[in-house]
């Protein structure tokens, strides 16, 4: 387990390095949040069929805007490793005595801090806009716990199809088709019971939607968790757990 730790926090760290050096990236994508709850939210906002309860429909997007920030943050982290595997950093890792699984899962963790950089983004804008929040420490750091999860289960599953691919140009053209219907197959940005049935079985099936549950009841005054939080963290952690394995079997397969 030690050996497992070590390895996987020396990925964490050159992850890291390569994130403070170019963060590009992440100013990148902290624009797109700011058009959805600025832009879209306000527009939202004035339409009266979107039936959110109690809450405001700017309160009940906000936590649905950080984890779509958090999806298309993680979902194309694995055109990185394509690089990686271009330049043969994938073949020196694999001819490392570190294991996979190690690899893998630093990969996953990196992500997560990625993640956290968007929840603070999307903190900072919702206190702006006077969205109530809860800001107590313990809900805070059930978010940040939230967030790092789910960008690890959204990396795997970007690095479980950059392994398939293998080319830089399929991964974006699946990439792209993937995100959009994950998010708007969610309760992201309006609630389950309004869905159509149909839409409704994907939703249950899709794991933003119990991300997006938790971070709602934990982000926001008075937010509803439908499904509860023991269901929510066991499905993402399920999932997650799944991804990990095939990712790990997967990953060797990437540098032939």
């Amino acid at each position: 387990m030690k050996r497992f730790i070590r390895e996987s926090a020396a990925i964490v760290e050159v992850e890291l390095i390569k994130l403070i050096r170019d963060p590009t990236e992440l100013v990148s994508r902290a624009v797109q949040p700011v058009l959805w709850l600025v832009v879209f939210g306000q527009v939202l906002a004035q339409v009266r069929g979107i039936h959110t309860g109690q809450l405001s429909y700017l309160a009940f997007i906000t936590p649905g805007i950080l984890a779509q920030s958090v999806l298309f943050s993680a979902i194309f982290y694995g055109i990185a490793v394509i690089w990686e595997r271009d330049l043969g950093v994938v073949h020196k890792l694999l001819a490392s005595p570190a294991r996979r699984s190690s690899l893998v899962f630093g990969k996953a963790v990196a992500a997560g801090f990625r993640g956290l950089v968007q929840a603070v983004v999307i903190y900072l804008i919702a206190l702006v806009m006077h969205v109530s929040l809860r800001l107590d420490p313990l809900a805070i750091f059930a978010v940040l716990a939230s967030v790092m999860l789910g960008s690890g289960i959204f990396a795997t599953f970007s690095l479980i199809i950059a392994c398939i691919v293998k080319t830089r140009e399929r991964f974006m053209g699946i990439g792209q088709l993937l995100t959009m219907p994950m998010f708007f197959a969610s309760n992201a940005i309006y609630p389950l019971d309004i869905m159509p049935s149909w839409l409704r079985v994907i939703a249950q099936i899709n794991p933003l939607t119990y991300l997006i549950d938790a971070l709602r009841g934990l982000m926001i005054t008075g937010g509803e968790n439908v499904h509860g939080y023991g269901v929510d963290f066991s499905v993402m952690f399920a999932v997650f757990a799944v991804l990990l394995f095939v990712a790990v079997r997967l990953y060797p397969t990437l540098a032939e």
